[in-house]
């Protein structure tokens, strides 16, 4: 997750030296997500059958192979290629590590897994935004020590998965595990109609901070901000990883509620600040919406993933991400196309009202499922009561 995030800083800088319109940075960004997206429907639940280590050691090869074409990257042409890679890379890794966490844990703590895989995306996002943009604010003229200091983190990962155990057996079936599809188990059908939007709202946002956020941040805070475009990614996913871990033993319910609660607030202060164009109170309302961002995806985790058994959660996890990444990726596009007619501020102020709208769904549905809860118990007693009498 590092290593996704790690060229989101560059972008302007890539975009000064080669002269792209913005339009190009959201193509480079969903050739990531698209790529990815791909992964997940046709490799995500492989590891249920071949077992979570072959997929895993294979996604880290081409991972560290993208590494190499973003070194040697001389166009924006390079770099959609190398996004491309490492959507795959990503894709086929994220299901299947995020399941090997929950098979380990019972070694540790039930439920550890759960907020690892919470809190990883956005601890990982946050980190390679903020070190990329402090290498290259440290070294201007290095752009490559990034991605070398990533592949050589990345190689370490793939010897220690190596030398890792294995948690689950092999299973028939992985032929026709990879036919494309979203699936949801059937125990979470239900709990996923009303809890999916957070998901939605949470990664929505994070498609925008991590494809237009640091163009925004140089339009608020001046063109020499490079530091600042980092800084920017890890407000949102640095604190909404922070928080995530901190939010691992309370209530599904009351993280679910803080999460859509703080998002609003969040989302509403950048708002305001975008009007009175101000980057500072623009970063404050970013940590603010980060809160939003880990404790709302947190909670859809927390609720969905008990429910389904073993030998279906990789999949699970990859229909959960199919549904985050495609928030990540289709607004943010569309958003890189308008802002070219209505300017990169008003679009971003109208982006914000859509996050604000889908989380206020969410929390709307979260206080009528709480009463009628609270409900069921009384009626049932008085019907019980009834047949007594």
């Amino acid at each position: 997750m590092a290593a996704s995030s790690a060229p989101s800083p560059l972008y302007p800088v890539y975009q000064g030296m080669w002269g792209f319109p913005p339009v190009v940075l959201t193509v480079i960004f969903a050739a990531y997500v698209l790529a990815l997206l791909a992964a997940l429907l046709v490799v995500g639940s492989l590891s249920d059958h071949l077992g979570r280590r072959p997929v895993l050691l294979a996604a880290l090869a081409l991972e560290a192979i993208a590494m190499l074409v973003f070194i040697g990257a001389g166009s924006a042409w390079a770099l959609i290629l190398a996004r491309l890679l490492q959507g795959i890379a990503t894709g086929a890794a994220i299901g299947t590590l995020g399941a090997y966490l929950i098979d380990l844990e019972q070694a540790v703590r039930p439920g550890l897994g759960t907020v690892f895989n919470g809190a990883g995306p956005g601890v990982g996002l946050a980190l390679g935004a903020v070190g990329s943009s402090l290498l290259v604010a440290a070294a201007p003229g290095s752009i490559q020590l990034v991605y070398i200091v990533l592949g050589v983190l990345l190689v370490l990962q793939l010897i220690a998965t190596a030398l890792g155990p294995e948690t689950t057996s092999r299973e028939p079936g992985a032929l026709g595990s990879l036919m494309p599809r979203v699936r949801f188990p059937r125990a979470t059908r239900r709990s996923a109609l009303w809890l999916l939007p957070a998901a939605v709202a949470t990664w929505s946002l994070g498609g925008l901070i991590l494809s237009l956020g640091p163009s925004l941040v140089r339009s608020l805070a001046g063109p020499h901000a490079v530091v600042l475009t980092g800084l920017v990614v890890a407000a949102l996913t640095g604190t909404g990883g922070a928080v995530t871990l901190m939010l691992g033993s309370a209530r599904p319910t009351t993280v679910l509620a803080l999460g859509m609660g703080t998002l609003v607030a969040g989302v509403g202060g950048t708002i305001v600040a975008l009007a009175l164009r101000s980057a500072g109170l623009y970063f404050g309302a970013t940590v603010l919406a980060g809160v939003g961002f880990g404790a709302g995806f947190l909670a859809v985790l927390r609720m969905l993933i008990p429910q389904a058994a073993p030998h279906e959660r990789a999949g699970l996890l990859s229909a959960i991400y199919v549904v985050s990444y495609l928030a990540n990726s289709v607004p943010a596009v569309a958003a890189g196309a308008l802002a070219q007619g209505i300017g990169l501020t008003a679009t971003a102020i109208g982006y914000s009202g859509m996050v604000i709208a889908l989380a206020l769904f969410v929390l709307t549905g979260s206080v009528i499922r709480s009463r009628t809860a609270r409900s069921a118990p009384s009626v049932h007693r008085a019907r019980q009561l009834s047949r007594e009498g």
